[in-house]
């Protein structure tokens, strides 16, 4: 294992933080035809690498989501896991490149599909169209040991645009803040009951009964839940700190919005979180993340939400009632970078890739993911192709406390030696 853990951590060391990660891309370039193995990039950066007649493709992206100090990543090892100093791993995927790196070195005849900015909306997966001739694709792209996805939540990212203007305020000034909450992801962990800093924010303003807002800046990335949010504030009654929320008083006059009254109501009323639960597949089955809000110096307003379902018609309703919440607040609203769900599908090869992980981990189930899996996306392209889904253990993707179970990495390595002999 320790060949993986060293490609990883040589990974960790090259910038790849979405939309800027051409100097991994280059090395892996580099890396792949090093090898022996042909090379082809598209117009998206999506990278397909292949040798021999192989019958299975492994496919991941290599872009991951920069929080914290990323991409400058200072790893450590501690009670069995890989983490960060102050930043965001990038496990979440680069442990799945790390493992297709030491198959390379093996000179093993497959395909591997990488592809680019996953991490802001699946576009590399949606521009994929390079001739693929497996018959089966597994992803590495999940986060639990000893499960097989074989489905996935479909997404779209929704943002609410408006234009208001500032006017004299009253009373003092004030900055409110909420920082350094956990944070997360905002699929896999919107069951989990972390806290939304917006939310934090939003509802303590709104309990103050503060009307007078001159800006506010909350949340890092559509798919994270918020850990940070901080607002400029009027307000003519004293306002004090709370053990979630600091309040602190400026010796400033600002101009405030003329709607602010309206932007706070807004937050108070959104309802972040999981919206309905899969009984049967125990995840949630529809839920919508408060990710970004901005309050520009020109009274500009920008709130950014990153909605979920496993259904394509509950998806469908999540986005219109979205899009009617923000318009009865006077929002433009734009859909982006929509993805469909996967649909669960048991196939010849879904059921050999869990015997290989019960032979290893000695149990294994069948799942479907509250996320965004690529699979969704390629399922569609390529419909004869059988997909599937597996990858080590790791906690708290998006965020300063990703972590990798180690011996989850071997194992799965294991279970994907295995499947490679197999198929």
């Amino acid at each position: 294992m320790s060949v993986i853990i060293d490609h990883f951590k040589t990974l960790t060391q090259i910038p790849h933080c979405s939309k800027e990660a051409d100097k991994l891309l280059d090395f892996l370039v580099t890396f792949a035809k090093d090898r022996g193995y042909s090379v082809e990039i598209d117009e998206v950066k999506n990278i397909f690498i292949s040798r021999g007649t192989p019958t299975l493709c492994l496919q991941a992206h290599y872009d991951m989501v920069c929080m914290g100090k990323a991409p400058i990543v200072e790893t450590y090892e501690e009670d069995g896991w890989m983490k960060a100093k102050d930043s965001s791993l990038g496990a979440d995927n680069g442990m799945a490149i790390a493992m297709m790196m030491r198959l390379m070195d093996e000179g093993q005849e497959l395909e591997f599909l990488l592809t680019s900015d996953e991490e802001i909306g699946l576009i590399g997966a949606n521009e994929v169209a390079f001739d693929l001739k497996s018959k089966y694709m597994l992803n590495l792209d999940s986060e639990d040991e000893a499960e097989v996805y074989i489905g996935c939540a479909g997404g779209v990212d929704i943002t609410a645009v408006k234009q208001d203007s500032y006017v004299d305020a009253k009373g003092d000034c004030y900055e409110v803040a909420v920082k350094g909450l956990v944070g997360g992801h905002s699929g896999v962990d919107i069951d989990k009951g972390i806290p939304s800093a917006i939310k934090e924010l939003g509802e303590y303003l709104h309990t103050h009964n503060v009307t007078q807002l001159a800006s506010i800046y909350g949340g890092e990335r559509r798919n994270s839940i918020p850990a940070n949010a901080v607002a400029i504030v009027c307000s003519e009654k004293v306002l004090e700190s709370t053990d979630m929320v600091h309040a602190r008083k400026l010796n400033e006059q600002p101009l405030v919005l003329c709607e602010g009254d309206k932007v706070i109501d807004m937050i108070h009323n959104f309802k972040h979180g999981v919206r309905a639960q899969n009984t049967e597949l125990g995840i949630p089955d529809v839920s919508i993340n408060l990710a970004i809000i901005t309050a520009d110096e020109k009274g500009g307003l920008t709130v950014e939400t990153s909605a979920r379902a496993m259904g394509a018609d509950k998806l469908e309703t999540l986005s219109s009632e979205t899009v009617a919440f923000f318009e009865s607040y006077g929002f433009d609203v734009k859909l982006e970078d929509k993805y469909p769900a996967w649909k669960p599908d048991i196939s010849d090869f879904t059921n050999l890739v869990s015997e290989e992980m019960k032979s290893v981990f000695g149990t294994t189930k069948m799942m479907a993911i509250h996320a965004g899996l690529e699979c969704g996306v390629i399922g569609e392209k390529y419909p004869q192709m059988k997909l599937a889904s597996i990858g080590p253990t790791i906690r708290y993707p998006h965020s300063t406390r990703e972590k990798v179970k180690l011996d989850s990495v071997e194992k799965t390595f294991e279970v994907l030696q295995r499947i490679i002999d197999k198929v």
